[in-house]
């Protein structure tokens, strides 16, 4: 069975940093794309970040390049999301997904991890 578990999030002052962690079980993620997307009170979920297991090509929504960066560690199977100066504006529920090559969207999707900027 297919785990997403994220964690990492939490409140933090505008200008300050989290890391959010994904951490994936359950099958092989080889060639998998994992993504982050977040949603905001009253909002649509928005695209984030996503990177792939077998390369180092990255993606970044326009709103967070430079600020945010995705990376993963192999050995451990999780995917990280390091988030630098944060505003009030990335406040949202924050989601971890895997996307197999074979499909144009994500099959498997984590609970969610709660990020809260204050101002």
């Amino acid at each position: 069975q297919v785990q997403l578990v994220e964690s990492g999030g939490g409140l933090v002052q505008a200008g300050g940093s989290l890391r959010l962690s994904c951490a994936a079980s359950g099958r092989t993620f080889s060639n998998y794309r994992m993504g982050w997307f977040r949603q905001a009170p009253g909002k649509e979920r928005e695209f984030v970040a996503a990177i792939k297991w077998s390369d180092d090509d990255t993606y970044y929504a326009d709103s967070v390049k430079g600020r945010f960066t995705i990376s993963r560690d192999n050995a451990k199977n999780t995917v990280y999301l390091q988030m630098n100066s944060l505003t009030p504006e990335d406040t949202a529920v924050y989601y971890c997904a895997a996307r197999s090559p074979l499909f144009t969207t994500y099959d498997y999707w984590g609970q969610g991890t709660q990020v809260t900027v204050s101002s």
